[in-house]
């Protein structure tokens, strides 16, 4: 019992005495391997911080500069971390490591698919300089403000104050119209004037109003005017001038002005603006059977 003692002591003692020399011969690399650990650390403070203020030119949304940042801090230590097992040569154990981070890395991407593709539809549409915060844009059957692109959804306010959120994935993969990218917007009227209307005198009135009342329309020759049809109790035109906006809601405010002002000058130029009338026509030689009617009628039989 004692030998197997011993003899346990002694090998206990090598392996030691073993792992003190490997030590001791590997102490340059391994001091090499945590300073250069430990420098990958704060270097990746200061890449942050670089990173987060060169992407905050770009992008106003701060939560889309912190998670760059932060990704690009990720990225630096682990550099290090590789670096410093290359230097202790654990070429074996750097590679388990990067096998695992890839079998994880492929699970957690299929566990939060969604969300990532989320994620990263955000900080692609955050770098787009023609979607900004401000645009007031159509997307999705919704119009409205763009108040917010965060990492997972693209949040609207319509015109009726109601937001609406989006998610990102959504917006990149469908059309969006930004009303916002130039500063001018066509207004499209369509009426109708009566029969009776002289019609030169109609398209000359309409145009004088619009480029009395919008200073962005020079003379009324800037002024599209085009009869579309014959109506049912009407003849119907088309008229469009520009002005200058970048929203929906300032061009509703044009459209409004211009029909407020047309109708002014109708009425007081005596035009008709016909509306659908219905005639019933009761002709004198038709029977009404009521029931006084009806009894005399029995009673002759």
């Amino acid at each position: 019992m004692n030998d197997q003692l011993n003899t346990a002591f002694g090998n206990l003692k090598d392996k030691l005495f073993g792992w003190f020399n490997a030590i001791i011969a590997n102490l340059p690399n391994l001091v090499l391997a945590i300073l250069v650990f430990v420098a990958a650390f704060f270097i990746a403070r200061y890449v942050s911080k670089l990173v987060e203020k060169l992407v905050s030119r770009r992008v106003e949304q701060k939560s889309i500069s912190l998670v760059v940042s932060r990704i690009a801090s990720v990225i630096t230590v682990l550099v290090g971390l590789f670096l410093a097992l290359g230097i202790l040569n654990l070429s074996q154990a750097l590679t388990s490591l990067l096998a695992g981070a890839g079998v994880i890395g492929l699970v957690v991407g299929l566990a939060l698919q969604g969300t990532l593709s989320n994620t990263v539809s955000g900080i692609v549409l955050s770098f787009r300089n023609r979607i900004r915060i401000g645009n007031w844009v159509e997307t999705n059957g919704y119009s409205g403000e763009v108040m917010d692109i965060n990492l997972n959804t693209f949040i609207l306010k319509e015109s009726d104050n109601n937001i609406v959120v989006v998610p990102n994935k959504m917006i990149l993969e469908n059309p969006i119209k930004n009303y916002s990218l130039t500063t001018r917007m066509r207004v499209t009227l369509e009426c109708g004037v009566g029969y009776e209307s002289d019609l030169e005198a109609v398209e000359q009135l309409t145009k004088e109003t619009i480029a009395t009342h919008f200073k962005q329309v020079e003379k009324s020759e800037d002024v599209e005017f085009y009869y579309t049809e014959f109506g049912d109790s009407s003849i119907n035109y088309l008229c469009r001038f520009w002005i200058d906006a970048e929203s929906m809601l300032e061009k509703l405010r044009a459209k409004t002005k211009a029909i407020i002002e047309i109708k002014k000058a109708y009425d007081k130029a005596g035009i008709n603006i016909p509306f659908p009338i219905r005639t019933l026509q009761f002709d004198s030689k038709l029977s009404i059977n009521t029931p006084e009617n009806s009894e005399s009628t029995f009673s002759n039989n």
